[in-house]
């Protein structure tokens, strides 16, 4: 199953649906490969029913300004370009407003499938 992106954008974004404690959301996440974990925002997050601030769990990550602790949250399922991935550990981190994204699709969704992306036909396949 093939998804459309616009491959003269900046980024790629992957509609996606990420299922919480309390409710299902449908988000925009970029497509990142060299992020190694999954990513959503603080508003993601509370519209799911978490509370960030009551999250225990940590995970220690690089970005571009540095490296930063930030909490990890567990989510029922994530479900974009035609597969899910069930009880998956989620980064959740202060996105900028000015990215106007819900969050980022790590590598952790992403093993153990066959990505193609074809910016010729603007085409995305998880296989």
């Amino acid at each position: 199953m093939s998804f459309r992106f616009d491959p003269h954008g900046h980024l790629i974004i992957v509609p996606a649906r990420i299922h919480g404690r309390d409710s299902r959301e449908t988000v925009d996440l970029v497509l990142d490969t060299g992020a190694t974990r999954t990513i959503v925002s603080r508003e993601v997050a509370r519209s799911l029913g978490y509370d960030p601030a009551a999250l225990g769990e940590r995970a220690r990550i690089t970005t571009g300004s540095g490296a930063l602790s930030v909490p990890l949250l567990r989510v029922a399922k994530i479900e974009a370009l035609g597969k899910a991935a069930t009880n998956m550990r989620v980064l959740y981190h202060t996105l900028p407003s000015r990215a106007a994204i819900d969050g980022v699709l790590g590598l952790d969704f992403l093993r153990g499938n066959r990505l193609v992306v074809d910016f010729r036909a603007g085409l995305l396949a998880l296989e």
